[in-house]
């Protein structure tokens, strides 16, 4: 299963065109909740993410993720990783390649991160599952969730919640378009 588990703004972009997403990280958050993202990595062997997003997360105050959950790094560019409190590896290549070579290490329930990634496993159909939070603001530009596909591809609503009267997180699962009858 390959899932999503991504913010955006009401009008769909995921960071600021410069690629900051302090807006996110200014959310009033009374409870100290994590919005369910420990129980959706609890059921992930692995996270896949681009290179921006990993320098993101690089410049955060301390990593992000459980210490335990391997990340690999989608970069035709890094060369080589700085020291960090978990497993990072670097892939490159086809998309159905790299997710062929994990399954076959029994990495089976991959974590994708990073709008233009997440941008790629859609385009060639590889999103199982997407837990999209809206946050209450308009960007007016920024980089967007969604791109330009080129194919459609149709989810069913599983469900919606409410947090602290300002996120609203939706669950979406791929249908399966059924073969036509012969």
């Amino acid at each position: 299963m390959n899932a999503v588990y991504i913010a955006t703004s009401l009008d769909g972009y995921i960071a600021k065109e410069d690629g900051n997403i302090d807006w996110l990280m200014n959310l009033p958050n009374p409870t100290q909740s994590d919005y369910g993202f420990s129980v959706f990595l609890e059921r992930m062997d692995a996270i896949v993410m681009g290179r921006k997003s990993f320098e993101t997360v690089l410049g955060f105050k301390e990593w992000f993720y459980p210490k335990t959950l391997p990340v690999f790094v989608l970069s035709n560019s890094l060369k080589a990783l700085p020291d960090l409190p978990a497993k990072v590896e670097i892939v490159k290549g086809e998309l159905k390649n790299i997710i062929a070579s994990l399954r076959s290490r029994g990495i089976n329930n991959l974590y994708i991160d990073g709008g233009k990634t997440i941008q790629s496993f859609l385009k060639e159909d590889l999103i199982d599952e997407m837990i999209i939070t809206r946050v209450p603001i308009l960007l007016g530009a920024g980089i967007p969730l969604f791109d330009k596909n080129n194919r459609e591809l149709e989810f069913e609503h599983t469900g919606t919640e409410v947090f602290n009267n300002i996120l609203v997180r939706s669950r979406y699962v791929r249908k399966v378009k059924s073969l036509p009858v012969s």
